[in-house]
C-alpha cells in the first residue's frame, strides 16, 4: 500500500529534523507527534532517547497521550522537535517558554513549521492541480479537504482562506518565527518547500524549482536555535 501523505511527510522531513540534532543517545521530546508517533520511531532506530507528546499518540512507554501544556517532563532534555504544532495553540509564547524550560542550557530546538499567510491564489492553484484522486479515506490529506471546500464556498481564494485561518484561529509563520527569535538563539531560519508529500508525483526537488521560478511561494519554515 503507498504511503498516505502524513508517511510521506515524515519521511521527506526527518533529514532536515536529524541534521541539527545532537548526537545519540541525547534526549528528544518530539512535541505533537500524531497518531503515527511523530519523528519518535525514526529517532529511536537511530540511537536518541525520544519521548512523543501528543493527546492522539500510539500507545507505548515512549509516549504520553496528552498536550505538552499539561506535560512536565522529569528532566531538561538535550532537544525538543516541534512539528506543525505550534500554528493551531492558544498561545505561541506560553508555549515555547515551556519548550524552553523543558530543555537544558544550550538544547536545541528544531521547529517546521507551515506561513499559511502565504498561501496565495498562485500556490493553492499548482497544489490542487496536481493532486491525484485518493483511493481511501486514509489517503485525502488537508489540501483535498480544502479543495473541496473551497470549491463549495463559491468564494475567492483569499477570501475563503482568509475566512477558514480566521475561523480557526491560525498563528501567521512570520509570528511564530518572531517567538522563537526572542527566546532563543537562532542558528538557521529558512523558508522552503512545504506542499509535496500531500502532491501527486510531485518531489520535493519539483517544490523547490517552482519557488525558484517564482510559480509559487515558500510556505515551509524550518528553524533551529538553541536555548542560552
Amino acid at each position: 500500500m503507498a504511503p498516505t501523505p502524513k508517511q510521506r511527510w515524515l519521511t521527506t522531513s526527518w533529514p532536515v529534523v536529524r541534521e541539527p540534532l545532537p548526537l545519540p543517545p541525547a534526549a528528544v521530546i518530539d512535541v505533537g507527534c500524531g497518531s503515527l508517533g511523530g519523528f519518535v520511531p525514526m529517532l529511536l532506530e537511530q540511537g536518541w532517547s525520544a519521548i512523543g507528546i501528543d493527546p492522539e499518540s500510539p500507545p507505548g512507554p515512549d509516549y504520553r497521550a496528552t498536550t505538552f501544556e499539561d506535560y512536565q517532563s522529569p528532566e531538561p532534555v538535550e532537544a525538543v522537535v516541534a512539528s506543525m504544532s505550534l500554528h493551531h495553540v492558544h498561545d505561541v509564547g506560553d508555549m515555547l517558554d515551556q519548550v524552553a524550560a523543558a530543555l537544558v542550557p544550550g538544547g536545541t530546538v528544531v521547529v517546521l513549521e507551515w506561513a499559511w499567510e502565504r498561501f496565495d491564489d498562485a500556490t493553492a492553484q499548482w497544489c490542487f492541480a496536481r493532486l491525484a484522486r485518493p483511493a481511501t479515506e486514509d489517503e485525502e490529506g488537508w489540501l483535498h479537504h480544502h479543495r473541496v471546500r473551497w470549491t463549495e464556498s463559491g468564494l475567492p481564494w483569499p477570501d475563503y482562506w482568509r475566512e477558514w485561518t480566521t475561523e480557526e484561529g491560525l498563528h501567521p509563520g512570520a509570528g511564530i518565527v518572531s517567538a522563537l527569535d526572542a527566546r532563543f538563539e537562532r542558528q538557521a531560519s529558512s523558508y522552503g518547500p512545504h506542499f509535496h508529500p500531500e502532491l501527486d508525483a510531485t518531489d520535493r526537488g519539483e517544490e523547490i524549482d517552482a519557488i525558484a521560478a517564482g510559480t509559487i511561494r515558500a510556505s515551509g519554515i524550518t528553524w533551529v536555535g538553541r536555548r542560552l
